[in-house]
């Protein structure tokens, strides 16, 4: 006998680049996801509560998080203020009926953002159901030199936050043990970003299986563990050739998480 968990698996919208918010949800219908993470972007329908409902009625696919604008190309998304980018985010989430906003590290060009992000955030965690859930990010690296582009840290494990985003392609970049660091993060882990990664120093976002990382041992524990969080393909098709080679590889994601998010049960 198996024992599979209770947790949701999501397509991140982002997985379908350069295809739309829309093309995602279509997609994730027509797989078989449970739902979806918004990445909150350039594409004005991410930015769109009303439009972002209406896509998920049509087609019969919640949204079960929603990924706060936190990248470098989308630092006027929302406006400037990032404590304004997170307020929105959560109330989107709220509107929703998402569990979850994922958010980075602040740059460490964002200096009074980073100095009080641990305990704003916190405090911003006290006032709403949703879960905030810090993301492990990479630091940046030129031939052999590497460059700290987070604060506090790349790494949040070493600080006090509630709930952690684990990302798999983030740990192949980092170069640090993936399973360690789940472990860390302990009863703390919350949601995953599942993907690859080959220890490049490109952020690869591969499909999972199709890299170094140990994926399928991560998802037979968070099955060992009952883990009740999200588990998100969040993976690069750009290079797909046309939709057909795109809609397969998103299939092949699912259906490698689907085959490890389970685990023998236990006999008594």
């Amino acid at each position: 006998m198996l024992r599979v968990p209770d947790a949701k698996i999501a397509l991140s919208t982002a997985s379908v680049y350069p295809e739309s918010t829309a093309t995602a949800f279509e997609l994730a219908a027509r797989l078989g996801y449970d739902g979806v993470e918004v990445m909150v972007w350039t594409d004005p329908v991410s930015q769109d509560i009303e439009a972002l409902r209406r896509l998920s009625d049509h087609h019969g696919v919640p949204v079960l998080a929603v990924h706060a604008p936190c990248l470098v190309i989308t630092q006027r998304v929302w406006g400037t203020d990032p404590w304004d980018k997170l307020v929105r985010a959560r109330v989107a989430a709220e509107r929703l009926g998402a569990s979850t906003v994922v958010v980075h590290p602040p740059f460490r060009w964002q200096r009074s953002y980073a100095r009080s992000f641990v305990q704003g955030l916190g405090r911003m965690a006290e006032e709403t159901d949703v879960m905030f859930a810090v993301e492990n990010m990479f630091p940046f690296r030129y031939r052999d030199k590497e460059l700290a582009a987070y604060a506090p840290d790349w790494d949040p494990t070493d600080e006090d936050f509630r709930h952690f985003t684990l990302d798999l392609s983030h740990t192949a970049t980092s170069r640090v043990d993936a399973l360690a660091m789940a472990a860390k993060m302990g009863r703390r882990l919350g949601h995953i970003h599942l993907a690859d990664g080959s220890g490049s120093i490109k952020d690869e976002h591969l499909i999972p299986g199709r890299g170094t990382q140990p994926c399928a041992e991560l998802l037979e524990g968070l099955a060992r563990q009952s883990f009740a969080g999200t588990v998100v393909l969040e993976v690069n098709t750009h290079r797909a050739t046309g939709r057909a080679e795109r809609e397969a590889d998103l299939a092949e994601a699912l259906a490698f998480t689907r085959l490890h998010l389970a685990a023998p049960a236990e006999v008594t």
